[in-house]
């Protein structure tokens, strides 16, 4: 109850109807910081919020934070402009499109054209706020920063040819180019070994399957169903061990492994046995296994 109390301590008066140090929760994310950082942009909705008299009619959690219902991740940012009115993002930042809408709602126009999509000299796409990472756009995207090299292997063909030929046949020989590379499954299992053994084990389903590997050929691989929650601004160039997929079948995992060219090369297990009960004979079987998948 006293973090309750700590959103409106110092008993706000009519001039001043705010606490120095303002509680924020956004999405689920809580937040702490001063009111002078929340006002510091005039005309802004957080300015709006936290400028007016009448405290009453903003929304409050349970324990008494003012609550904002927008992506709590993405705040961050906003709260970070919000202090000095400048804008700092990680690299390969994949969020570029969600935070410029985020920008929208509370009212920011300077941010919103420091997150709008610019053309390079070479007219690329490398500040598009919708492009995540440069192995998103596609799954052989390093099969087309290929093809100069691969082409120059080809026989010319000759002049005069069908048209588009050449194109076709170049197109057809950078599909083929992938990138070599590992990717690692692993899930922990557990099941009850009874007193009659198979006939009474109770099995238990996985819960999580784990990916590691290089950021880029997960995501190749396993597109919309990797949850990168745990992981959000890693580089595609990057590993990471802290990816899972969004479902819990392994030949799931072992079908999109293969449709994208990866073979098992090694397998690894580990097991523990402990008593579930002490006035019974049931065992629990715990274990990690882990599958190392290549792409030549």
């Amino acid at each position: 109850m006293a973090l309750a109390d700590s959103a409106s301590c110092a008993k706000p008066n009519e001039d001043f109807p705010f606490p120095e140090i303002i509680e924020l929760n956004v999405g689920g994310q809580v937040y702490i910081t001063r009111h002078p950082t929340l006002v510091s942009v005039p005309g802004s909705l957080l300015w709006e919020m936290f400028t007016q008299k009448n405290v009453r009619s903003l929304a409050r959690d349970s324990k008494g934070r003012f609550f904002v219902d927008r992506d709590g991740f993405l705040f961050r940012y906003i709260l970070d402009y919000m202090r000095d009115q400048q804008l700092v993002l990680p690299d390969h930042f994949p969020e570029r499109s969600r935070l410029q809408r985020e920008a929208e709602y509370f009212m920011l126009p300077e941010l919103v054209k420091m997150l709008a999509p610019k053309l390079s000299k070479q007219n690329s796409l490398g500040d598009d706020p919708c492009q995540s990472d440069p192995e998103e756009l596609s799954p052989n995207a390093d099969a087309t920063r290929n093809l100069p090299s691969a082409s120059a292997t080809l026989p010319s063909a000759p002049a005069g040819g069908p048209g588009g030929s050449v194109g076709a046949s170049t197109a057809a020989a950078g599909t083929e180019i992938r990138r070599s590379g590992f990717i690692t499954i692993g899930y922990r299992g557990s099941y009850t070994l009874g007193r009659d053994s198979q006939t009474d084990a109770k099995f238990r389903r996985v819960a999580r399957i784990m990916v590691c590997g290089k950021t880029s050929l997960a995501k190749e691989v396993f597109g919309d169903t990797l949850n990168e929650s745990r992981d959000p601004d890693r580089p595609p160039e990057r590993y990471t061990s802290r990816y899972y997929l969004k479902f819990t079948f392994l030949e799931q995992a072992f079908d999109r492994l293969a449709d994208a060219g990866f073979h098992m090369v090694a397998c690894n297990s580990t097991g523990t046995c402990a008593f579930a009960h002490d006035q019974t004979d049931d065992k629990i079987w715990t274990s990690y296994t882990e599958y190392v998948f290549y792409r030549e």
